[in-house]
């Protein structure tokens, strides 16, 4: 597993969407405040927070779960003992939060909720950079991510060591099978359709195809492409395939990848694997947040409401 993912590699998650995933997430939760601490918790109580974690993995969220507590009250004194992108064990404190304790108490399941996907999806991703460690595939994420939170998960991918595919659909020009079928359906060859497309397209963007045979590659690389996706091919067929490309454009692979597949399908000479997996599939890690409403006292925890 990774051990630290630069920062310079990580990278940000950009401001706007990031006020967007904690406005949401907030006023989903509180809409209209917290009747539970309002009701029971006098207002000068102050508490301190602390995240720890349940069991080893990589965190992606510091800057989320800061926000989050900020949104909620920014006199809430946040501090982060673990960079994002780094590996942790069971244990461990990753954050602490001390302030007033209705305000602790608002945040802290939006705070967890997130950070605990996000370190998910991070931990995975390491998993699977390691597996195919030595060789030249870079691991990529896909658009299979939850609808809103695509920009903090794929930046949890990024803290795990992993890269990513195009943002959305505005991107690139991304052509795969029901696409094709189209195509097909409208009596127009793949072939002049790609040159079309490269004529019209401008010069920065990026045009991919997905075949999932090998008789579809020399026609799609011959147009010009600049990444072909060999979309479940065996080994044997990848090997073969990254053959006939030859170098003249990116080949990526996809379908099929797993754990116990990916580092077979790097052996095979690929550029680029991309893995629905590493956000549609991640399990929340177990994190806590323990809360001392004083010194002494006995803590809670918010790991299960």
């Amino acid at each position: 597993m990774t051990t630290t993912v630069p920062a310079d590699v990580i990278g940000t998650i950009p401001p706007h969407a990031l006020q967007r995933v904690v406005h949401t997430a907030l006023e989903e939760d509180a809409p209209w405040g917290d009747v539970t601490s309002e009701t029971l918790i006098p207002a000068s109580a102050t508490a301190t927070a602390t995240l720890g974690a349940r069991e080893p993995g990589v965190l992606s969220g510091g800057a989320v779960f800061t926000a989050v507590m900020h949104a909620v009250d920014p006199a809430l004194d946040v501090t982060l003992h673990v960079a994002d992108g780094t590996a942790f064990v069971s244990g461990d404190v990753l954050a602490t939060v001390t302030g007033p304790a209705r305000a602790v108490l608002r945040g802290e399941r939006v705070a967890l909720n997130l950070v605990q996907r996000m370190s998910g999806i991070a931990t995975v991703t390491a998993r699977y950079v390691a597996a195919v460690a030595g060789s030249r595939a870079r691991i990529v994420d896909t658009r299979k991510t939850t609808p809103g939170l695509r920009a903090v998960e794929r930046y949890a991918v990024r803290c795990g060591g992993g890269h990513n595919h195009r943002t959305s659909l505005s991107d690139a020009v991304l052509a795969k099978d029901n696409h094709l079928a189209v195509l097909l359906a409208s009596g127009i060859g793949l072939g002049s359709a790609i040159r079309g497309a490269r004529e019209r397209l401008g010069h920065t963007v990026h045009l991919e195809v997905e075949v999932d045979r090998i008789d579809q590659i020399e026609p799609v690389v011959a147009a010009g492409v600049d990444t072909i996706m060999l979309d479940n091919f065996s080994p044997a067929d990848l090997v073969r395939g990254v053959e006939l490309v030859a170098g003249r454009a990116l080949v990526e692979a996809s379908g099929g990848v797993s754990l116990d597949t990916v580092a077979t399908i790097a052996a095979a000479g690929v550029d680029v694997i991309s893995v629905g997996a590493l956000t549609h599939s991640a399990r929340a890690l177990d994190l806590g947040l323990d809360i001392d409403v004083a010194p002494g006292s006995a803590s809670s925890s918010a790991s299960a409401v």
